[in-house]
């Protein structure tokens, strides 16, 4: 299996409003069954193709205790928002940071799974909640973008920051 390299905030490529897929073939699944490895690596319960800078509108999820029902949602569109709240969330591409969002507890989607069959489906509490996230990474949005601008521009310069420590440790000694 591939685990894939989650891009992380303020990357410009989390920012590309993802196409809808053409056709759920072979392909497509070993990108799913590649995007369900690293999720779960990552111990995510949610990743969106664009996280892993492919820009097709392509989801999984899995909110189980267990880690043992994957969700794959292909050009995955909600029919129905319900009982707006708020909720604490994360996001592999902002990782360390958790903060409180306003989103429907209680959503209905619809989508095709991983064999390109289409489903409608009602969700609430996490699933609901981490749908909404992932879709928003479909548009070109992270929950950072709910946030007010001093936390980001704070969130930002600090995952800037350590992205250039991990560069300079990275980097081979130089020979004298």
């Amino acid at each position: 299996m591939t685990r894939l390299t989650i891009l992380e905030y303020p990357d410009p490529r989390l920012r590309t409003k993802a196409s809808p897929v053409g056709e759920v073939d072979a392909a497509l699944r070993e990108l799913i069954d590649a995007m369900l490895e690293t999720m779960y690596a990552a111990k995510g319960v949610g990743l969106a193709a664009t996280q892993v800078n492919v820009h097709q509108r392509l989801l999984v999820a899995d909110v189980s205790d267990a880690k043992n029902e994957p969700l794959v949602l292909v050009n995955p569109e909600i029919l129905s928002r319900e009982e707006i709240g708020t909720m604490q969330e994360g996001c592999l591409s902002v990782p360390g940071y958790y903060e409180d969002v306003n989103r429907a507890h209680r959503i209905r989607f619809a989508a095709l799974d991983r064999h390109g069959k289409r489903y409608e489906r009602e969700a609430e509490g996490l699933l609901a909640v981490c749908v909404q996230h992932e879709m928003d990474h479909l548009e070109g949005k992270l929950f950072v973008d709910y946030l007010s601008e001093l936390k980001r521009t704070r969130i930002r310069r600090k995952l800037e920051k350590d992205h250039r420590q991990r560069v300079t440790d990275s980097a081979p000694g130089r020979a004298l």
